[in-house]
């Protein structure tokens, strides 16, 4: 049987997934750290060569005279020394004195302060990014001191794709990291899965595969694998002790009942040949009710697997509608038969049918006028069913009735031991599948579900 998994409420899905996030989680905060720390090393740098400039402009007190400080940003300009400088000094009018900025930017408020701009420079062809610092004089004059980061900036956005190329290829890389632990999982898991599949459906002797890594799947296989090893053994005990009480109790019961046939004929008296012959009835019932327990058990321990075979199982039914038919018919019920021409599946055909006249005898027993026998393919298998049209059994006791022993309060005045549907239900199992009581409305319907995959 495959493993069908639902991808919201798997497990292994969300291992994959919770690794997949945890790379894509990492791969964005390496991004973001990188992005954060150079963007403030690059405004740190280009903030502190703007004080640093104005610090230089404003030495031996110039503040106060404009005139000499404008001379002075004129002539720092001249000297061919840093190009990527930024100065303008305004004064309380806002006319441009001296610098290299036609006019204040009208994006930043004449405030003490440090703020980033995209401004074009006198001469310039193209706006640039830059660090300014604005710095308030006597007389509500403004000096605004700078340095252009452009190429800076340039370099931090090609770092920036780079890093999102390499986001993708992490992405990419941690999708298949995923994918890769999420499928060594599943295989790990499934081995175990198929394992516990086999020895469900019979096969005693499968065990799960070891790689000797001495890891937690190494030891949940080890630790299954000796209870397999358990288990095997419980059963092989289970078949002698069954074989053997199947022998110790069967001779004794069959000397018993020639010994009350033997009584039967001998007898003249006749309440003493009705005792005799109630006790004939309760011998025979107590040898059907040994064979039958005996069957549930052997098939309970998947010991009925060596006899599958091909099976037409229409013509199952149609042989047992033929046998049952007139014991029916003497009863005034009719069995009909609905099947196709042919509906072959591998099963144990003995069982099989002891399971469906099982049905039979408890549809005789306890339904209406009718009975139907049917079998038909689906997706699943084949849908084997026994339908009659008597009373049902209520949905609160088909439990009951599934149960080994047991029997509801209408049938405890029938003969009967109650192991009927325990035996059918436990050959379906045995076949890999499952006995449903349903409405027929009105009487009972018991389905037997014969999956095309069956246990070999």
């Amino acid at each position: 049987m495959r493993l069908k998994m639902k991808l919201g409420h798997s497990a292994i899905f969300r291992f994959g997934a919770l690794v997949f996030l945890l790379q894509l989680a990492g791969a964005l905060a390496l991004l973001l750290v990188v992005h954060q720390l150079t963007s403030r090393q690059i405004t740190g740098d280009a903030q502190q060569k703007a004080e640093e400039l104005r610090g230089d402009l404003l030495q031996d007190g110039l503040e106060t005279d404009l005139p000499a400080l404008a001379a002075r940003i004129s002539a720092t300009q001249g000297e061919g020394g840093d190009s990527d400088v930024v100065l303008l000094l305004i004064d309380a009018q806002g006319r441009s004195l001296a610098g290299n900025l036609a006019q204040w930017p009208p994006s930043l408020p004449r405030r003490a302060g440090a703020a980033n701009a995209e401004l074009f420079r006198i001469a310039g062809s193209e706006p640039e990014e830059m660090r300014l610092v604005a710095t308030h004089l006597p007389g509500d004059a403004w000096l605004l001191t700078g340095h252009v980061i452009e190429s800076e900036r340039r370099f931090t956005q090609l770092l920036e794709e780079a890093m999102t190329s390499a986001l993708a290829v992490a992405l990419a890389l941690g999708a298949f990291a995923a994918w890769s632990a999420a499928r060594m999982l599943d295989r790990k898991v499934r081995a175990v899965v198929m394992t516990a599949e086999a020895v469900s459906a019979g096969d005693l002797d499968q065990r799960v595969p070891l790689e000797g890594s001495g890891d937690a799947f190494d030891a949940l296989g080890t630790a299954i694998n000796h209870m397999l090893e358990r288990i095997g053994n419980l059963v092989s005990e289970l078949k002698f002790a069954t074989d053997g009480l199947a022998h110790d109790l069967r001779s004794p019961l069959t000397r018993l009942r020639s010994t009350l046939e033997r009584a039967l004929v001998a007898e003249d008296d006749e309440e003493a040949r009705k005792a005799v012959a109630r006790a004939l009835e309760e011998g025979d019932r107590l040898l059907a009710m040994l064979e039958t327990a005996l069957q549930i058990s052997r098939a309970e321990a998947g010991l009925g697997r060596a006899g599958f075979a091909e099976t037409d199982i229409a013509a199952l039914l149609r042989d047992l509608a033929e046998v049952y038919g007139p014991v029916a018919e003497d009863l005034g019920i009719a069995v009909a038969v609905e099947v196709p021409e042919q509906l072959s599946l591998p099963v144990h055909r003995e069982l099989l049918a002891q399971a469906v006249a099982n049905l039979i005898d408890n549809a005789m027993k306890y339904g209406g006028p009718s009975i139907l026998l049917s079998a038909r393919r689906t997706q699943e298998g084949i849908l084997l069913a026994v339908a009659d049209d008597g009373p049902g059994i209520s949905e609160e006791e088909r439990p009951i009735a599934l149960r080994r022993f047991g029997k509801l309060d209408t049938a405890r005045t029938r003969t009967g031991a109650g192991l009927g549907l325990s035996l059918a239900a436990v050959v379906a199992r045995l076949h890999g599948g499952e006995l449903v009581l349903a409405d027929n409305d009105p009487g009972l319907r018991a389905e037997i579900m014969l999956p095309l995959h069956n246990p070999p």
